[in-house]
């Protein structure tokens, strides 16, 4: 009777320690969705905003229509590959959106009526902060998933991770050196 009272607190105490570690793999999870939404929410907050600033920007610049082609397009392109589910592939097109947004406000250096322009001013500072925003949830959001990635690493999580289908995640990373600079607002 003692080995049966044994093997069962045994086997009790090593179902109580997988349910431990798969509570904590799905909080973990659910942090790293939270994280993603949060960037979503930022991306689409910008999404919103640029075109307001092209049709801005147009007004005093209709002639440099490959530059609002430009914006235009990668806008497009953000947008599509956030429906795609791929961190990787998402990243990618929003760094070359970030990097036609560059272009917008370099146009403004060349239209001193442009850089004096209530609605543009307001637009360039809105853009500014969602992008500050859209930083800061990056790193919320790969803070998580280091937390999550390094939990399904570490023995015996690791383990228990596998057995019930839990992925590791992707960062959100910048891979162009030139895509990790700052859009820059001049006055």
């Amino acid at each position: 009777m003692e080995i049966l009272t044994i093997l069962l607190i045994v086997i009790g105490a090593l179902a109580l320690i997988v349910i431990g570690m798969y509570n904590s793999l799905i909080r973990l999870k659910n942090r790293v969705d939270e994280a993603w939404s949060d960037i979503d929410v930022q991306l689409k907050r910008r999404y919103d905003l640029i075109p307001n600033l092209v049709e801005t920007v147009k007004g005093y610049a209709s002639h440099e229509s490959a530059t609002f082609e430009k914006v235009t397009a990668a806008r497009t392109a953000a947008m599509a590959a956030q429906g795609t589910g791929d961190v990787k592939e998402q990243a990618e097109a929003e760094n070359m959106l970030s990097g036609t947004l560059k272009s917008i406000f370099a146009l403004s250096e060349n239209y001193p009526d442009l850089k004096a322009n209530t609605n543009f001013l307001e637009l360039q500072r809105e853009l500014s902060d969602t992008e500050n925003k859209i930083q800061a949830s990056r790193r919320f959001y790969n803070g998580n998933v280091r937390d999550f990635n390094t939990k399904l690493e570490i023995f015996p999580t690791n383990m228990i991770g596998n057995m019930l289908g839990f992925k590791r995640r992707d960062f959100f990373e910048i891979t162009d050196e030139k895509e990790k600079e700052n859009v820059k607002v001049a006055f």
